[in-house]
């Protein structure tokens, strides 16, 4: 049975550049057939969080939030694709992140950080890692910053810059292989 992988993509800015980023990494998870889905706030237009999805009734639970929360059950992992605002993360991606939970736990986050400056959001990076971590995620050691994200991808997600084939490898590469063994683990139960 393939992998289930959900990209979470956490900008809701105009003129995104980004989304290109996320785009490329779905092609290249579907070229490994992961069964993938592209999770963007934009979709979704989720309002600043007041009641995580477990504090609903299921009858009242708004639909969105029904289907969010069936995509990242339904998935063995995640790839969350963050630019950095201000050495931090996108509102916009804590605020989707943080209606859900229980979803997550055991399963492994791959953290792919982008700026439009040559530092590629390693800083929003790092901060991702306590973050997902709280909300039960471990993640691969790997990233895959990508700086000056505007001259990498086109608008269709193609590679601009080949070098970045390479890293892209040997991160998704990690991320099969926690994929694959936490898989194997939460078939065994968990510790909750």
């Amino acid at each position: 049975m393939p992998n289930k992988v959900a990209i979470i993509y956490g900008s809701v800015r105009s003129n995104r550049n980004g989304i290109r980023f996320a785009k490329f990494l779905k092609k290249k998870c579907d070229e490994r057939n992961f069964n993938t889905t592209l999770i963007d706030p934009l979709e979704f237009d989720l309002p600043l969080l007041d009641k995580m999805y477990k504090e609903y009734k299921e009858e009242d639970a708004p639909e969105n939030l029904k289907k969010l929360s069936s995509i990242l059950n339904d998935a063995d992992g995640y790839v969350i694709v963050s630019a950095e605002y201000n050495h931090s993360i996108p509102p916009a991606l804590s605020n989707l992140m943080d209606y859900f939970q229980k979803e997550y736990f055991f399963k492994p986050a791959a953290i792919a950080p982008y700026s439009a400056g040559i530092f590629g959001g390693v800083r929003a990076g790092v901060q991702l890692r306590a973050f997902l971590g709280e909300l039960g995620m471990p993640t691969i050691s790997s990233q895959l910053p990508v700086g000056q994200v505007q001259k990498v991808f086109d608008e269709d997600g193609n590679l601009l810059d080949e070098k970045y084939e390479k890293f892209t490898k040997k991160f998704l590469d990690e991320f099969e292989w926690y994929l694959n063994a936490l898989k194997n683990a939460r078939s065994n139960g968990t510790p909750f």
